[in-house]
C-alpha cells in the first residue's frame, strides 16, 4: 500500500526564497470527498495526475497518484469536479537534507501559505526552516480538499 507522511506548516516570512529549486502554477479539482477518501485532478507544468487519498487526519495517510493525459484531466476537471478549484502556485525549496513542497495559494485562497515536508517514517528528523510557524498537520481546515468547501478567505 502506497502511504504518504507529511507534515505541513504555515509559512511565516519570505526567507524561504532565496532557497527555491523550482516552482510549478497547479490546477486541481476534486470529484469526490467522501467518508473515507478523496479523488482529485491535478494539472501542472504539462502534466496531470489522478490522486487518490485517505481522509485520515495526521501526518500519515494512504496515497494512490496515477499519470493521465492532461486531455482527460481537462474534462474531469470541467465536467466532474467541484468548485472552486484550487489555484496554486508549488515551489520546491531546498532545507537541509528534505525538499519542502511550499504552496502559495491564489484565488478564493489567495493569502494562505502552507509548507510541507514528506518524510520516510513518523519519527524522522528534519531540520525546521526559520520561515516555517506553527504546525497545521492534523488541522483539516488546511487540507487542500477543505479549502474548497471553504476558502481562507472565508474564514
Amino acid at each position: 500500500m502506497a502511504v504518504e507522511i507529511e507534515r505541513k506548516f504555515l509559512v511565516i516570512n519570505d526567507k524561504w526564497r532565496s532557497n527555491i529549486l523550482s516552482e510549478t502554477r497547479l490546477k486541481q479539482g476534486y470529484l469526490s470527498n467522501r467518508g473515507n477518501a478523496s479523488v482529485r485532478v491535478r494539472m501542472g507544468a504539462g502534466r496531470a495526475f489522478l490522486n487518490i487519498k485517505s481522509a485520515t487526519l495526521g501526518v500519515r495517510r494512504c496515497e494512490f497518484e496515477y499519470e493521465i493525459p492532461v486531455e482527460d484531466a481537462e474534462d474531469l476537471l470541467e465536467q466532474l469536479a467541484m468548485r472552486p478549484f484550487i489555484d496554486k502556485t508549488r515551489y520546491k525549496v531546498a532545507c537541509g537534507s528534505h525538499t519542502w513542497d511550499l504552496d502559495v495559494f491564489h484565488g478564493e485562497n489567495d493569502g494562505l501559505v502552507v509548507a510541507e515536508v514528506e518524510l520516510d517514517s513518523e519519527d524522522e528528523a528534519f531540520e525546521m526552516p526559520d520561515w516555517a510557524g506553527e504546525e497545521v498537520s492534523g488541522d483539516p481546515r488546511y487540507y487542500n480538499v477543505c479549502l474548497v468547501k471553504h476558502p481562507f478567505s472565508k474564514w
